[in-house]
């Protein structure tokens, strides 16, 4: 069983930076990736960014050049800084990894991106 808690949200302009955590706790084994996902209103759910275990990345392409996913396995936590901020970026964002065939999401947290 993994839990999965992020941090890190909050209000900022555009044009300014947040950085997210996400803290996995629990039984943690083998995890093959950990994600960040956003969610808008009215909108589906999307991928934002990816991680491997070989520390391979993938980005969303209205992210990328802005946006960087790091991990710290030390501390079994992933991060998404976020810079140049736009107001298009504002969603509730979603930290994601899988274990066996189970998948785990953390409860979310609010980004929103407003002058």
């Amino acid at each position: 069983q993994v839990q999965l808690a992020e941090s890190g949200g909050g209000l900022v302009q555009p044009g300014g930076s947040l950085r997210l955590s996400c803290s996995a706790s629990g039984i943690i084994f083998g995890l093959p990736f950990m994600r960040w996902f956003r969610q808008a209103p009215g909108k589906q759910r999307e991928l934002v960014a990816a991680i491997t275990s070989d520390k391979s990345t993938v980005y969303a392409d209205s992210v990328k050049g802005r946006f960087t996913i790091s991990t710290e396995n030390a501390k079994n936590t992933v991060y998404l800084q976020m810079n140049s901020l736009r107001p298009e970026d504002t969603a509730v964002y979603y930290c994601n990894t899988r274990q066996g065939p189970t998948m785990y999401w953390g409860q979310g947290i609010q980004v929103t991106v407003s002058s």
